[in-house]
């Protein structure tokens, strides 16, 4: 199975040959139209057509339905234009992307997330090249890089994606985006991609067209409908999507958006062969696969004696929620359901993964499995992330929505944790500029999309229906271009001592810490008060060793249960009002 040729797409079978393939079950007939020529394809049973062509690498083809209509390849490679227009025949790279590099080990990872088009003020993938020295020195070990399939405009999140094994041209040539993650293995840092595998974007997915099957349009996700997931066809068109991302680009992990609105009925699901696929076509190499999914499940990220057979970890929705409330003092939407116990649900993230394990919410709606038992590194937590800044309607960050000194306390409570941290582009210097919503769609879908902003802000307390003209136009070329990072914060000395900040603690992370999680277990968290601002939480260790925390996050100060050992870092006073303070014992 592991050395199968992908069942989709143009895949070359000697110099100047290619083998095509689509899965049409909608059609009755289906033609190549290679450069100027249509050629039949042949019909290979169960809705797939295929057909063996001589090309030269770089030529535009597109398949042609029975009524004419000429349709990119879903598993283009490159495409000459736009998501509308021909593909272009492109082979896998000659050279190993890995080459050289063999992988760094899941409990070293400090991810910076960053968005290839906001990133720089070119906005491309060899631009990025320029910033990873940066992001090394600063302590990272790793970048997640937001989608980057092809959608269809010239600037978007990258979650409308519609042709999925597409690098967006927008940010460069795939052998663009091979640079970028050569050169960040060459700084030490591993190259996590995040793909969308629940929906395909408004505008530029044929497929409904020539394979209807491919959804269940009874079914509904907040982006329409379903994906038939049970289906083989469709099954592979995942599962090779991933590795083809590993494989041909060298990528360390991927991480799987909303994960939640996959519904497979399958006795095995797609996101357990998926993993286990991805695993088995790449032994012996570090495969690191994170998971975004509402419903706070454990299934998918087990142990097995310890080792990692499926996913590796999973968002932790959860403690952002609840910081965020602490921080900000908002308690709007989502954040409702962390208004109330919100230094329970601090200390019990830390301690134990999740705050709502089976649990009703605030909607009666219950949430959750047990997740103590799961590994510290089965959890990635953040402060802010690409959904939390820019799902806001003036897509503010933390630092000014929070004072300075809040920020710093939840910032070492996150770099300080046994789980795994991550950060948004920006804020390990202290970012000012928003990172708003944006896309390039032109049209009604372009006036849709801005009034579909609109109309979700409409109830929050600080708009009316008037005020809410005042959110930034998420199709405004200037809402794109004002959310680019401004680098020039870091001739500013607060932002040097932010970044500083930053740096102290993730150092203090690399050499005091990461080197106990390998032996950490199950239920190695214990929550020892929670309650009036004040938390207080220990973590047994690999080797024996106790990792305290103890922070109070209110104004007034606290008494606290007493630490042992060593003085890690403090911010504040133990006990004194908006401090965090840890200690390494035995």
């Amino acid at each position: 199975m592991t050395d199968r040729r992908p069942a989709w797409g143009a895949v070359p079978t000697r110099p100047g040959h290619w083998h095509l393939r689509l899965w049409a079950p909608g059609a009755d007939s289906l033609s190549l139209r290679l450069g100027a020529a249509d050629r039949p394809m042949e019909a290979e049973g169960d809705g797939w057509f295929g057909l063996e062509v001589e090309a030269e690498e770089g030529a535009p083809y597109s398949f042609v339905l029975p009524d004419g209509m000429a349709v990119p390849d879903p598993a283009a490679r490159r495409q000459q234009g736009d998501v509308h227009g021909p593909s272009l025949l492109t082979a896998p790279p000659a050279d190993d992307p890995w080459a050289g590099w063999s992988g760094r080990p899941w409990e070293e990872a400090a991810i910076l997330e960053l968005h290839v088009g906001t990133f720089t003020g070119e906005g491309t993938f060899r631009a990025a090249i320029d910033r990873l020295d940066h992001i090394a020195k600063a302590g990272f070990t790793a970048i997640e890089i937001m989608p980057v399939a092809q959608f269809a405009g010239d600037r978007g999140w990258g979650y409308d994606g519609v042709l999925l094994y597409a690098p967006h041209p927008a940010y460069g040539t795939p052998d663009d985006l091979r640079a970028l993650v050569r050169a960040a293995h060459e700084r030490g840092l591993m190259v996590l991609l995040d793909v969308v595998y629940n929906h395909f974007g408004p505008e530029g997915s044929y497929l409904h067209a020539y394979a209807p099957d491919f959804f269940h349009d009874e079914k509904d996700t907040p982006w329409g409908g379903a994906i038939a997931f049970e289906r083989q066809p469709v099954r592979r068109f995942m599962i090779e999507n991933g590795l083809y991302w590993l494989r041909e680009f060298g990528f360390d992990g991927l991480r799987l958006d909303a994960i939640d609105h996959i519904d497979d009925p399958s006795d095995e699901e797609v996101l357990i062969e998926f993993a286990r696929e991805l695993r088995a076509a790449l032994p012996g190499r570090p495969v690191h696969l994170t998971t975004e999914d509402s419903r706070n499940v454990t299934h998918l990220h087990e142990r097995e004696d310890g080792r990692v057979t499926l996913h590796t970890a999973e968002w932790n929705d959860d403690f952002h929620n609840v910081a965020h409330v602490i921080a900000t003092g908002e308690t709007e939407a989502y954040y409702a359901d962390f208004a109330q116990k919100e230094w329970a649900h601090l200390a019990r993230t830390l301690a134990e993964g999740f705050a709502y394990q089976g649990e009703p919410d605030r909607s009666g709606k219950v949430r959750g499995k047990t997740s103590g038992h799961q590994p510290p590194t089965a959890f990635v937590d953040f402060l802010q992330n690409h959904d939390q800044i820019g799902n806001r309607a003036f897509g503010e960050r933390l630092c000014n929505l929070a004072s300075p000194r809040m920020v710093d306390a939840l910032t070492a409570i996150l770099l300080l944790s046994p789980h795994i941290p991550l950060m948004f582009m920006g804020e390990e210097y202290g970012e000012t500029r928003s990172f708003c919503f944006f896309a390039g769609f032109d049209g009604d879908l372009a006036r849709a999309v801005t009034e579909g902003r609109r109309r979700e802000f409409a109830d929050f307390s600080a708009f009316t229906v008037a005020d809410t003209s005042s959110i930034p136009d998420p199709i405004a070329r200037s809402t794109f271009e004002a959310s680019k990072l401004d680098w020039a914060k870091l001739s500013d000395d607060d932002h040097r001592a932010t970044l500083d900040r930053t740096r102290h603690l993730l150092t203090l992370r690399r050499e005091r810490i990461v080197p106990l999680l390998a032996g950490a277990g199950p239920h190695c968290g214990t929550v020892l008060k929670a309650d009036e601002g004040a938390i207080a939480v220990d973590w047994r260790l690999g080797g024996g060793a106790l990792l305290q925390l103890r922070a109070n996050l209110e104004d007034q100060p606290r008494d606290l249960p007493p630490a042992t050992g060593e003085e890690l870092h403090r911010v504040g006073a133990p006990g004194g009002p908006i401090s965090a303070v840890h200690w390494l014992g035995t």
